[in-house]
């Protein structure tokens, strides 16, 4: 399918022209940044694109606000050529592709489902495409040719395509993804000036809900700046459930116990919207248990408790770590079906590990 260009190499960039080499797919690489590009470039994700290179398909790989001049650029340097991006808004960033010059023809809004908190060529990963969804947002004249291309990239990458409208693109990523960003953020923000006493007891739930508050904010800015419309409301709408909250719990702390309903409500609403979000591998989510294993802070002992558990027979759905306050120990919680609780808790205990549920 080659050779591909990449234009920025970021995360993003950098980790789909590592996937493109695993294919060895011949790519070419270019970042203004020179730094970022020798950093692409020496952890072998392509060579700097040479003066008459002529690619079949250009990935741009840019911040949003200026992904529509680069994809204009990319689509007049490179007049037979697909076009694709990667930007995580597409109907502003295409518009402005189109309105630059950009020849809508061969102009393919693309979104992988995929990112860290890290950022860079150096954080890039191989597989960080792999078994993710990647949105496509095909014009209305688009060839079947270079949409196949674009399908080809996709699956050389390891990823599964999802075809969207830019603007359903826009309104679902402002609720699953970029709604989720701020909200996280602006919870971390309350332990800037809290009592570090406070902070010190903070437990996994807090871990778990302020980890992509450490995302880069600049990118992130960008990002809900030029989504900021669906990104509103989408807040817009957390505000109106979080003030009634707020007022009952006003109420209740005022003696009117039967706000308490109201809080009762936010609650399970919450749980069942939590119900909605698939499970593995994009299935309906399947009822778990939990087996709680306490284990030593110490090289090897993770591996032991898989070794154990996969000589038990039972398949693990999950697994998450707690590393406990002042002790050399962390606790380790195994998602499994309910059904295997007590045969993965006794092949364990035969093991001499101690178990906790």
């Amino acid at each position: 399918m080659g050779p591909v260009l990449v234009i920025g190499t970021g995360l993003i960039g950098t980790s789909i022209a590592l996937a493109l080499r695993r294919a060895d797919v011949e790519v070419y690489l270019e970042d203004e940044d020179p730094i970022a590009l020798s950093t692409a470039i020496s952890v072998g994700a392509g060579s700097a694109l040479p003066v008459d290179a002529v690619p079949n398909l250009v990935v741009v790989a840019v911040p949003p606000r200026h992904a529509g001049s680069v994809l204009a650029m990319a689509s007049k340097r490179f007049t037979t050529a697909t076009i694709t991006d990667v930007t995580s808004v597409k109907a502003q960033v295409l518009t402005d592709a189109v309105n630059a010059g950009a020849d809508s023809s061969r102009l393919i809004g693309g979104h992988p489902m995929a990112g860290r908190e890290a950022s860079g060529a150096a954080s890039a990963r191989v597989d960080l495409l792999d078994d993710r969804l990647w949105v496509l947002t095909p014009t209305a004249d688009c060839p079947a040719e270079s949409l196949r291309e674009v399908y080809q990239l996709v699956s050389t990458c390891g990823a599964y395509v999802v075809e969207m409208t830019p603007d359903e693109h826009d309104r679902a990523v402002a609720l699953v993804s970029h709604a989720p960003q701020l909200l996280s953020s602006v919870l971390a923000a309350q332990l800037t000036d809290a009592n570090a006493d406070y902070v010190r007891i903070a437990g996994q739930g807090l871990r778990d809900m302020t980890r992509i508050a450490a995302s880069d904010s600049a990118l992130w800015t960008d990002i809900l700046s030029v989504n900021a419309k669906q990104v509103a409301k989408v807040l817009n709408n957390v505000v109106l459930d979080l003030s009634a909250t707020i007022a009952a719990l006003e109420a209740i702390a005022t003696g009117d116990a039967a706000q308490s309903a109201t809080v009762n409500a936010t609650l399970q609403t919450g749980a069942e919207g939590r119900s909605r979000i698939p499970g593995k591998h994009g299935a309906a989510p399947v009822e778990i248990s939990l087996v709680g294993v306490m284990l030593a802070d110490k090289p090897g002992e993770l591996a032991r408790l898989f070794t154990a558990a996969g000589q038990s027979n039972v398949n693990l759905e999950d697994v998450r770590i707690e590393h406990l306050l002042g002790r050399p120990s962390g606790l380790v919680e195994i998602s499994v079906r309910p059904d295997s609780v007590a045969t993965l808790a006794a092949a364990l205990r035969e093991c001499d590990f101690d178990v906790r549920s």
